[in-house]
């Protein structure tokens, strides 16, 4: 018993001890961990890279050669990431807001992840052939695709682009202002807040037919249903941000003399905004998955419709690289919309959970 107790001694701070110092120590363990972790993701790439050498494959693939020099610079990456963290320790502890080297640091432990999945994916495709071809391609057909596709890859992101961001817009303004007014006008609500319940939770793809056969395009009538399913969320979230705002908000600004349009816009619309950016990110997910059906139905262009061409080809691989476009369309999108949020809401800071 007595030993367990001086072991919790030796490892708890002292008492009285500088917080700094008790800080830095931290965060120095914690970049000690980040360069043992950044050295195993090193020697993961450079082991993946090996397995790509020396191992043949069952096929010759193309764009080998390409595959194993990007695992090098990979490679290369975690071994700069290490010896930047473990020569600026001192740095990383003393900042108060975390420092390039100690973000890359946090990622690291992904980049040996990817290592390792990437490692086997190739095994059990290029080396083993245990998933049958076509249905499923290594990592070195992927780069072919992108490496020989791009213009078509290129202009379907383009198009798909240009889609969600004009029915994304549309149906966040239409939302944000169809719940405010629902949220601060009780005739208001009384009139279009059962609308909304009846319509809204219908998926917006139901309208497919519907949406087709009233526009004149099937532009047109693919914002109109990326609009619908961004509108909803945000319209129900903004309602329930401005319902939800505390009554003594209104009482004191009145008291000081304000008119119904300072209390929407600067008192009721602020105090919302967590709720609306929640409905934001809501819609977003939404719009993306109707913008690929909107796509494969009628539109002759697009990450949808290049989907569409690659099963109906047996591409698959060029419908694995389009899927891993998507993936990285939709992640990009969140964190803009995250870095807009933190900006907007930087005054919020102290009053929320971030």
């Amino acid at each position: 018993m007595s030993t367990q107790f001086e072991s919790i001694a030796t490892r708890a701070p002292a008492i009285g001890a500088d917080p700094g110092d008790v800080n830095r120590a931290v965060t120095r363990r914690g970049v000690s961990r980040g360069v043992l972790i950044a050295g195993l993701a090193a020697i993961a790439w450079f082991g993946s890279a090996a397995l790509t050498e020396w191992w043949p494959s069952a096929d010759d693939w193309p764009y080998t050669k390409e595959f194993i020099a990007l695992k090098l610079v990979l490679a290369a990456f975690a071994v700069a990431t290490a010896i930047a963290g473990w020569c600026n320790p001192s740095t990383q502890a003393t900042t108060p807001t975390p420092t390039r080297t100690s973000a890359w640091l946090g990622a690291m432990p992904w980049l040996l992840a990817l290592a390792l999945g990437v490692s086997v994916w190739e095994a059990v495709t290029a080396q083993l052939e245990w998933l049958p071809r076509p249905f499923f391609a290594p990592p070195q057909a992927l780069i072919g695709v992108y490496a020989e596709d791009y213009p078509r890859l290129g202009s379907s992101v383009v198009h798909s682009f240009g889609l969600l961001a004009y029915g994304y817009v549309l149906g966040a303004a239409a939302g944000f202002v169809t719940g405010v007014s629902i949220g601060w006008s009780q005739a208001v609500s009384y009139w279009v807040h059962p609308v909304l319940r009846l319509i809204g939770p219908l998926p917006a793809t139901a309208w497919l037919p519907l949406a087709f056969f009233f526009f004149p395009s099937s532009f047109s009538a693919s914002v109109f249903l990326i609009a619908l399913a961004t509108a909803f969320p945000v319209a129900v979230l903004t309602w329930s941000g401005v319902a939800g705002v505390n009554s003594a908000y209104y009482d004191i600004a009145r008291t000081l003399g304000a008119r119904p349009g300072f209390l929407i816009l600067r008192v009721a619309i602020p105090a919302a905004l967590p709720s609306v950016f929640v409905g934001l990110f809501m819609g977003l997910g939404a719009s993306f998955s109707v913008l690929i059906v909107a796509e494969m139905m009628g539109v002759k262009a697009g990450l949808g419709w290049y989907l569409q061409w690659a099963q109906g080809w047996a591409a698959y691989s060029n419908m694995y690289a389009a899927l891993l476009v998507m993936a990285l369309m939709c992640s990009g999108l969140i964190t803009l919309l995250f870095r807009l949020r933190d900006r907007l809401l930087a005054w919020q800071k102290g009053l929320l959970k971030w």
